[in-house]
This record gives structure tokens, sequence and C-alpha cells, in this order.
């Protein structure tokens, strides 16, 4: 599957992928999870790519590579406008992003704090509504110049272009001095502090002209849906910057990049580049089909895509462990409301979900780390608990496979067997395409293993498996019948962040960046609990400081998902990451580190203990 498993358009969980945001609860601060930690003797890491895993590997450990995976396009259709939400940015949705590009900071998912990069510390004035970041003194971009607060406000500008969800919750960023930025809250949330420290800051000097016509827009409530708003948000998009401007401790080198592999070159003025002991970082291209030889040959250190299940065991014959981590998602059956109007009945997905034997999907299509969903409430049964009462779990529907109930329910909902097939309402053959992308290793089986289940009970499903570089377009298009996407979100440990994942990213509220409608169900619906807006509640769920009042909401939201199923979860997703020690890496996280409760798609693991020195040269 695909490795990014985040969630912006563009991005998929089961390969090498995904976004959430956790509450951190000791004070009024902390409900924003500040709780930062500085970096402390941080270590060493890199990556190339040899084509001879004993004598090019024994090269590499000399000269402290690190070697990993995530699938890229080269230019011109992979580009470096690494604006959020612009689509096929190279490495854009990878983990490996932070090294190019850092954020404020990262985040502990099980220790509910964050460790600073570009920033040094953060303040909250609840009284004020302001949220202060201070940035440290002496950062410097690859060509020299100062990072600033400047870049930080174009960055967010930016952002605002692109309908990102921070702007749900702020009205104003402006910078107070070269290193204090101060961001004006509109909405208080616990869930802001996600956006503003995980946003990887880009450089004004590259970025100036379209940050201040959005800064122009955005002070003028201009509209993005129309007029000048919309030409500037489609111009952005068209914008592509030839060189590179980083401030991490790598940076790209275009002249060696490859359908096969890219190599991130050190960059000596990047955030703590004096303190990683890697030299260079080699990325191999592609998703699980192309990853699987290339692990196999034992030229990657490291890789975070859904590997099939004979590949994961051969992987631990040849040396590898497989990490497990949480992937806090996974896949889900989509469906397009606008052209199969017969999906809008809401007791026509509740048959689906029947029909479906989810545990034997997810077996088949990633063993030991797909697991059925238990509560189908939207996010991730690892967090249910910590939002949902547990008389409310009671009522939370499982859908474990029932053929009498799908049988009963697309009965009344007025569709009929003419043979062994089902009719719709409308007298039409129940004939669909799923789409899914080909070269995922868990998602293809899981759509292939769905379509087959659904034909058994009488649908006319027809597999079209296409390259995972054409499914998002196509989705947010609404060029599909059904398809298979990512539900739940691993950037944050908030639920806010799987509803807008579930409810917004592949539907009409994020598509129109594109142009399209994307699945188009409408979030104002009426649930046996009555009517019910789902985007004011699912932006609720995030507001204020108030945790109590946030799981009202979130249990709301979870309620009407369980009930509705705009989406059909399959399964939860556990990653098989395999990691190579000895040869050019020394040791990755022990399993009962608590850092491997962080999702790798979000805050990921080995980058953050690379930036710590415990990943480091073997």
């Amino acid at each position: 599957m695909s490795p990014t498993g985040t969630n912006d358009p563009g991005t998929s969980e089961s390969g090498a992928r995904a976004v959430t945001n956790a509450v951190s609860r000791r004070h009024v601060l902390q409900l924003f999870g500040i709780a930062g930690v500085g970096i402390a003797g941080i270590g060493s890491l890199e990556a190339c790519s040899p084509s001879s895993p004993d004598d090019a590997g024994n090269d590499a450990k000399k000269s402290g590579e690190f070697h990993g995976a995530y699938p890229y396009q080269l230019p011109p259709k992979g580009h470096f406008n690494l604006g959020a939400g612009v689509l096929d940015g190279i490495q854009q949705q990878s983990p490996y992003l932070d090294l190019i590009y850092p954020s404020a900071g990262m985040y502990y998912w099980a220790d509910k704090k964050w460790e600073y990069l570009l920033a040094e510390s953060n303040t909250l004035d609840e009284t004020a509504k302001t949220y202060t970041m201070k940035l440290r003194s002496g950062l410097t971009w690859s060509d020299g110049s100062p990072l600033t607060a400047k870049d930080v406000v174009s960055t967010f500008n930016l952002r605002w272009l692109m309908r990102q969800q921070d702007w749900t919750f702020l009205s104003d960023v402006k910078a107070q001095d070269d290193t204090t930025v101060v961001f004006t809250i509109g909405t208080p949330s616990t869930v802001l502090e996600r956006f503003i420290l995980r946003a990887p800051i880009l450089p004004d000097s590259v970025y100036k002209d379209w940050a201040s016509k959005a800064e122009t827009l955005r002070k003028a409530n201009g509209s993005l849906d129309s007029g000048e708003g919309k030409q500037v948000n489609a111009d952005f998009q068209k914008f592509r910057p030839e060189n590179p401007v980083v401030s991490g401790p790598f940076n790209y080198d275009p002249k060696t990049m490859t359908n096969a592999q890219m190599t991130l070159v050190k960059n000596d003025k990047g955030l703590f580049a004096d303190k990683i002991g890697f030299s260079k970082v080699v990325l191999y291209n592609g998703e699980t089909s192309d990853i699987t030889p290339v692990v196999m040959n034992k030229d990657v250190d490291y890789a975070t895509h859904g590997f099939a299940v004979a590949s994961e065991k051969t992987f631990q014959q040849n040396g590898f462990r497989i990490l497990r981590p949480p992937v806090y998602s996974g896949p889900s059956l989509v469906f397009n409301y606008t052209t199969r109007p017969e999906f809008s009945d809401a007791r026509v997905r509740q048959a689906i979900a029947y029909v479906l034997d989810r545990n034997e999907n997810g077996t088949v299509a990633l063993g030991d780390s797909g697991k059925p969903c238990k509560f189908m409430a939207g996010f991730s049964d690892i967090l249910v608990p910590d939002w949902i009462t547990d008389a409310d779990q009671q009522k939370l529907q499982a859908y474990e496979k029932d053929l009498d109930k799908a049988t009963q329910l697309l009965q009344e909902a007025g569709w009929k067997k003419s043979g062994d097939k089902w009719q719709t309402p409308a007298g039409k053959p129940a004939a669909y395409d799923i789409k899914f992308p080909t070269e995922f290793a868990d998602w293809n089986p899981a759509a292939t293993n769905a379509a087959d289940q659904l034909n058994k009970f009488g649908f006319n499903i027809t597999k079209r498996g296409i390259t995972f570089t054409q499914l998002n377009p196509d989705v947010l298009a609404g060029k599909f019948d059904i398809a298979i996407q990512g539900w739940g979100a691993s950037n944050h440990p908030h639920p806010y962040f799987a509803f807008v994942q579930d409810l917004y990213t592949f539907n009409y509220v994020i598509a129109a960046n594109q142009g399209g409608k994307g699945m188009n169900f409408p979030l104002k619906q009426t649930t046996s609990a009555g009517p019910i807006d789902l985007q004011a509640v699912v932006d609720k769920s995030a507001q204020g400081l108030n945790v109590d009042e946030q799981k009202k909401n979130i249990t709301a939201a979870a309620m009407a998902f369980n009930e509705l199923l705009p989406i059909i979860p399959l399964w939860e997703r556990y990653g098989n990451n395999p990691a190579l020690e000895g040869t050019r890496v020394a040791k990755f996280p022990a399993d009962d580190d608590p850092i491997l409760k962080n999702a790798p798609y979000a805050d990921n693991f080995v980058i953050m203990y690379m930036y710590q020195g415990k990943v480091a040269p073997a």
C-alpha cells in the first residue's frame, strides 16, 4: 500500500504512508499539548544506494549512509513546490520531509510531549487569544540566508491559500520580531498547536510573491471559491521552483534523481547538521512491489510500505526485525454519491458492511497487521476508550458478517434480486467498478477480497487496479463508483483528524482544491438521533480547551459515523516495517520503546531518533 498515510489529498494509508493530535492534560498550556523538550545529544544518520549488498554496503557503512524507501514522481510531474495541499511535491507526504523542511517540533504520542526542532519555546495566552512561537536563533537556509519569523508567516499564508485546516482556528499570524511569531486564535482549540508545530516551514525567498498575494486576499476576506482567490489558488498549484532552498540537515540532489532512487545530501547549514552522523540518505522509489526486492537484497535499512505476508516472513529469515507500530488508520470503501445515488441510502451501506468478513479481508491483505475494526467509530479502536464512555461504546454496531441482515436491509431499501444478482430500486443491475492502487500490496488484495465477497452475495463488482498516482486525482474528480481510500488518521491522536480524513479529504470540502467534489457525501444528515451537521460537529470536536466538551462532540460524530457509514472501514493497519540493524544502521528502537506508539507517517520514530543520535550509523 502507499507509504504515506497522511490526511492531505493525495495520501493513502497502506504503503509508506499517513496524520492526527493528542491532548495533553496537565494545565491550560498542556491542553495544547505543550511540553517541549530540547534536542539533546543528537546523533547521526544517512543514506545512499548500493548496487551490491556486500561491497557497496560496506562502502555505505564507512561513509555513513541511511537507506530508506518512499515513492515519488520524477519531474516534470514531480516537483519542488512543497506547499501544503499541492499535489506531487517530491517527498511531500514522506516522513523524510522532516529531514529537508523541518517543522517547529515533533511529538511523542505515548508521553504527550513535544521535541522542539526549529522552535525553542511556545506560549499560549488564553486571555489574549494568542499563541506565540519562539524560533531558535541562528537558523539558516541552505543558501546562507537566515530563517526568521517571516518564513513562518509566509508558510501560514500559503496554508490559508490552500484551505488547510489550521485556519479553521486561526484568525491571523504575524512576525513580532525575527524569531517571534504570534498566532491570533479565532477559535480556541486543543489541536491548533499540532497544526502550528508540525507545519513544514518554507522559505519566504522562494514563495514570497504567492504568500503576499495570499495575505492580501486573506486580510480582505477574499473567497477561495471564486474570482481572484480561486485564480491565485489554481495558479499557485502550478508554481514550480527549480532549486530547493531548505533548512533541514539534508537537501535534494536533483541531478542524481532517477526513476529508481534519489539521494538526499548533507546540508551543513541545516538544523542540527553537525549532530547527525549520516552524510547521505538514499531513498528508493516505488510502491511495495518495487521496494520488496530491494529490501530482500538488504539495500534498504527501513521501509514503511505495507508488505505482503510472505515477504514479511522472508525479511525475518534474512535478519530483519519487523517493527509493528499502530498506524491508527487503514483502507476503506469510498462511494460516489453523485453518479451512484442508490448509495445515498444508509441501509445500503450498512448492508455492504454486513456482507463483508472484515477479519478475512485484513488477514488476506496484511496478516497479523490487518486488524478488523471493533467499534467502527471512524477513528482508531486504540483511541476510542480515551474519548467515548463504556456505555456509549456498547451502542456502537460492530457490523460483524451477517448475510441475512444484509439481505433484509437491501430489501427495505427497495433492492430486489433478479436471479442471483441484485438490482437497485431503479431496476438497474448492482454493477460497479471498484478502483484500487495496483501497487499497494495490502490495499490491492483488500479490494480484490471485498469485491469477491460482494460478488458472491449478488453484486457485480468489476475490479479496476490503477497506478497509485492516479487513484487520488480520480477520486477527487469523482471519476469512480467505489474506491479504496484511507480512513482514520495517523498524524496525531485526536479524533478530529480522523474525521477530517473520513469526511473532508475526499469529499467536496477539500476536493474543491482540485475543482471536484470527490465522493460528494452531504455532511448535513439525519440519523436515528435526529438531524446532524457533521461538519459543525467535527469542527467543534477540536474547539475549545474543555476536553469533556470535546468528548461530547467526538461521541456524537462517532455515533453518526457508525450509523451512517459514509465510508466503510475494512480494517485497522499496523505497520510491518522491516528494519535492518548492523549493516548501515547500528540499531532501531526496541519493541517496548514507547516511541513505537508514534504513527510512522506522522512523527516518525526513526526520524526523531536520527535527530537525537539514537538511530546512528553502524
